[in-house]
């Protein structure tokens, strides 16, 4: 790989969070120990997102059987299932007043099921405890083993997305035990199976190119995608993959549009952006 960079451009830079909303809901996270990944993550979008009523919850614990090379969750052996943590998920959603919800997981391929039953249990948790929030599923590929991909299908949250985070070539280095085609199948799959809308996140600035980046875009529109979301990689420790360089707004721009020629439903491509940035409006 060619030499890292590490300036970050004036375009990265975000205003801290402040408002009203996002007072309230600091104050009940931190009252309620509530786990949301917008604090663990340390999202750079949190203000903005929580002062619009939205918020992103993981389940499954925080410890993955996984070993990302962009991802700062722990990697080792996870902890037993929390059976009670549908409910305390719901439970925080209501709480914090969420109206949009954005669930993700640890990957669980320690689990007979992948965890794939816990996620069922939360989205129909929150639709007992907070019937009015609409929810998005940010789901890990479950091996790609559709009867566990159904069960999400058969409780329909408004939104399944999972996401492709780079381009093929880059696939093996960045998402160490997963795979290009096994996700993109994974998303083929939900729309077949009569999932109403679908979505995937990619990150750029990891050394692919730009034909690498249109032709991503073009697999995953060839797989019925509806909305996707592009935005700049950001090193989260200095073990992660290194930063190769700082993608500019008018490149996103460049391949929101192209993307928007396409036919997806929704587009979001800037730098800032990550995969459950400006959710709420992924579900109309």
């Amino acid at each position: 790989m060619e030499e890292t960079v590490t300036q970050k451009p004036k375009w990265i830079r975000v205003k801290l969070p402040t408002g009203k909303n996002y007072r309230e809901l600091r104050n009940l996270v931190d009252k309620y120990k509530l786990n949301t990944i917008c604090q663990s993550g340390s999202c750079p979008n949190m203000g903005e997102c929580w002062g619009e009523g939205t918020a992103t919850f993981m389940i499954l614990g925080n410890i993955c059987t996984r070993s990302c090379g962009f991802c700062g969750v722990k990697t080792g052996k996870p902890m037993d299932v929390n059976w009670d943590e549908p409910e305390k998920v719901a439970r925080s959603i209501k709480l914090m007043k969420i109206k949009h919800a954005v669930l993700t997981s640890v990957d669980r391929d320690d689990l007979k099921d992948m965890g794939s039953i816990l996620w069922a249990e939360t989205v129909n948790a929150v639709r007992r405890i907070s019937p009015g929030t609409t929810m998005e599923t940010l789901i890990p590929d479950f091996q790609g083993l559709t009867k566990h991909i159904d069960r999400l299908v058969e409780v329909s949250p408004e939104v399944i997305s999972h996401n492709m985070e780079t381009v093929k070539r880059l696939t093996r280095e960045v998402r160490i035990q997963a795979k290009y085609e096994r996700s993109l199948e994974v998303l083929r799959y939900l729309k077949e199976a009569g999932q109403n809308r679908t979505k995937t996140g990619v990150m750029l600035g990891l050394g692919e190119t730009k034909d690498e980046v249109f032709q991503t875009i073009e697999d995953i529109r060839n797989a019925n995608v509806d909305v996707i979301t592009l935005g700049q990689y950001l090193q989260p420790t200095k073990k992660h993959l290194p930063v190769q360089r700082f993608v500019s707004p008018e490149e996103f721009d460049e391949y929101g549009d192209f993307a928007r020629n396409l036919g997806f439903r929704h587009v979001e491509s800037s730098p800032l952006v990550r995969s459950s940035y400006h959710a709420e409006k992924h579900i109309h």
